[in-house]
């Protein structure tokens, strides 16, 4: 079994309230959504939160996930 086949099996413990690493995904070719960026920054996911979220994305660009995500 490769390491990195090891590394995918290990269960992580969920924690109440906090979305876990493995579900905040973000990759250079896709095009983030409002609601991916709300997610990623922690927010819930409301109407306010979701044009704040559009309008991030529509000044800053992909850049905007990219700050919030480690």
């Amino acid at each position: 079994m490769s390491e990195e086949s090891e590394s995918l099996s290990v269960s992580v413990p969920e924690v109440r309230g906090v979305t876990p690493d493995r579900l905040l995904h973000t990759g250079g070719g896709d095009r983030p959504t409002a609601e991916d960026l709300v997610l990623a920054s922690g927010r819930d996911l409301t109407p306010e939160a979701l044009e704040w979220a559009q309008r991030r994305l529509s000044e800053e660009g992909r850049s905007a996930m990219d700050k919030r995500l480690p």
